[in-house]
């Protein structure tokens, strides 16, 4: 049994010896050492990759076809010489010279974006698009477009529901402290010349004729309406000193 056992592994070694193994190196006409380079044995199917330093083993024989191959690059084929066998294959790959062709243009640009644009024209996808965009628009929409589907909530259309008078935000009390508050009293003692009692009683007097809808309805006044306010305040001061001056019979 031992006898049997050792002359398999004999047998074994001498068959692994009688395979032969193609190695070397591929690199580009630059001399760059190029990995993920395909090699194919086209004989047995077998296949192989090149490692980052270039480097690539595969089974082989003479007289076999070994074929390099990588995106971007013109494949190359080897045929398994005895020398081939005996020392490392140099295997150059030529990179791929793609020519573009040429286009002749019929107008010359002047750098003038908004016009160069617009003396290409558009391009027939984009013309026709916008074609059809410009046509949708134009369409009227019938009522079976505009119609609701079944199920849609539609908005009913009536004249609304009464909810009474809207409290404004501010009275006339409010309004008189802001116009104090901006004027400051000098303004109606030195000017106006009238006395510190007399500005609330002249503020009214002036409110008589003055539109204030807005300012008490939101709570608020600007600037606007106290240049509004002074203009009014000096058409009718000479109106309020006349009212509260005393007469004077003549006997």
């Amino acid at each position: 049994m031992k006898i049997k056992l050792l002359f398999f592994c004999l047998i074994s070694v001498v068959m692994l010896d009688a395979q032969s193994y193609v190695f070397g190196k591929v690199t580009s006409e630059d001399g760059i050492q190029l990995a993920q380079v395909s090699v194919i044995n086209m004989r047995t199917d077998e296949r192989s990759e090149t490692d980052t330093d270039g480097q690539f083993m595969i089974r082989g024989e003479r007289g076999d076809e070994l074929r390099f191959s990588r995106a971007g690059y013109e494949r190359v084929t080897l045929t398994v010489a005895a020398a081939n066998l005996e020392k490392p294959v140099s295997i150059v790959l030529q990179s791929i010279t793609q020519e573009i062709e040429a286009v002749n243009l019929r107008y010359q640009a002047t750098g003038n974006l908004r016009e160069d644009v617009r003396h290409f024209g558009d391009r027939g996808k984009v013309k026709q698009l916008k074609e059809e965009v410009s046509d949708y628009i134009s369409r009227k929409s019938s009522r079976e477009v505009l119609a609701p589907r079944h199920g849609e909530f539609v908005q009913p259309v009536g004249p609304g529901i009464p909810i009474g008078k809207v409290k404004d935000r501010w009275d006339d009390v409010d309004l008189m402290i802001y116009l104090i508050e901006s004027l400051g009293e000098d303004y109606f003692t030195e000017e106006l010349k009238i006395s510190r009692t007399e500005i609330q009683p002249f503020i009214y007097y002036v409110f008589a004729n003055f539109d204030r809808k807005q300012a008490l309805k939101y709570g608020a006044a600007d600037g606007a309406v106290v240049a509004r306010f002074v203009d009014a305040a000096h058409k009718r001061i000479d109106s309020y000193h006349n009212r509260t001056a005393p007469s004077h019979n003549i006997p």
